[in-house]
């Protein structure tokens, strides 16, 4: 049986939203900080976040080992800080929380989402190499069956694997699909990805560019493709990244930007400028130098800075930053500090994490 969106909570992902990849707080000894999670939540809606995806890469695939343990436990807290936080801000904020492994884990894990009343499954096929597109197909629409889905066509630089117009064209006919995560780092996959959705002739599906490499130009874009039934236009609604789990009230205030702008059908150049400078701080955090490695750390990094981490310790003890990370992330911060939280962060940091 198809699994439906609550209309509020659909109409806010077509209308747009800045959604935040959560990441994972956590002591000098790798153990779960509550406390500087829910400080980091507190962040994420006071700035403006309309949506926090959580248990997604951002915030580690390893919080579903068994020797940590901490799948539930973080969305657990993640789920009742947003509602928490819905009820001071007046506005819904949307709960996204990740999907990943074969079917019976995704099921399980699809469950206990819609059993804490999360809206909409972020569903990864990374691990799903060398199957056919019947069996992702099926994949899918059986998770599907559980709770409303975002697809994600992740880059395979991080465990994603690729996935063709074929696979998106039948995913965007499972009904319970509501949106999709694009984020290949490919212009050819990513217009891939648009062409299947304007194919299938749904106009419900929400795109959300995980982009980071091109994250503004992604929001600014209205793709206009031909079809038999005339021409069709469509356009990201918002963003779901990593990159907006720090700068978030500057992400916000971008995506409002780019929406307005878009509208008006006159791109200034000024926000050509911007997209060259967001990507520019998005190669630092991330880490693309040293192909992603750091990514998490990076992230892990900016907010260690203002405060909001302890440091930039992974439950993983590999996962580190990379040689001379922490210097792209001084020479951005130098270069670009109008893209920062910091002075906001600052105002409030206290409240948060009390």
């Amino acid at each position: 049986m198809a699994q439906t969106l609550a209309p509020a909570i659909h109409q806010l992902l077509l209308d747009g939203v800045a959604i935040p990849a959560c990441p994972l707080a956590l002591t000098s000894e790798r153990r779960f900080d509550p406390r500087r999670q829910r400080a980091l939540l507190r962040y994420y809606a006071s700035a403006g976040a309309g949506g926090v995806a959580v248990a997604v890469h951002t915030t580690q695939f390893e919080i579903r080992n068994p020797q940590h343990g901490l799948l539930r436990p973080v969305l657990e807290l993640t789920a009742e800080e947003l509602q928490n936080a819905q009820q001071r801000h007046g506005h819904d904020i949307v709960r996204i929380g990740g999907i990943v492994g074969q079917t019976d884990q995704a099921i399980a894990e699809a469950q206990l989402l819609h059993d804490l009343k999360y809206h909409v499954g972020l569903l990864s096929l990374a691990g799903h190499a060398g199957r056919s597109l019947d069996e992702l197909i099926e994949h899918c629409q059986r998770v599907a069956e559980v709770i409303p889905l975002m697809g994600f066509y992740l880059q395979p630089a991080v465990g994603g694997v690729e996935l063709p117009y074929a696979f998106w064209r039948r995913f965007a006919e499972i009904e319970s699909v509501v949106a999709i995560k694009i984020a290949p780092f490919n212009r050819y996959q990513t217009l891939e990805v648009v062409r299947a959705v304007i194919d299938s002739g749904r106009a419900d599906i929400a795109l959300y560019t995980g982009n980071d490499d091109n994250i503004v130009c992604d929001l600014l874009t209205e793709f206009v493709l031909p079809t038999p039934q005339g021409e069709r236009r469509i356009a990201f609604s918002g963003g779901l990244l990593g990159h907006w789990a720090c700068g978030t009230q500057k992400a916000v205030t971008l995506l409002e930007r780019c929406k307005q702008i878009r509208r008006s059908g006159f791109i200034p150049a000024e926000m050509m400028a911007t997209a060259a400078q967001v990507t520019d701080c998005n190669a630092a955090f991330f880490d693309a130098a040293n192909g992603f490695r750091g990514c998490i750390a990076g992230i892990h990094e900016v907010l260690r800075r203002q405060g909001l981490l302890e440091g930039t310790w992974c439950l993983n003890p590999n996962e580190n930053l990379s040689p001379g990370q922490v210097a792209e992330i001084d020479r951005v911060y130098q270069a670009y500090p109008h893209l920062n939280d910091d002075a906001f962060v600052a105002e409030q940091i206290d409240v948060w994490l009390s």
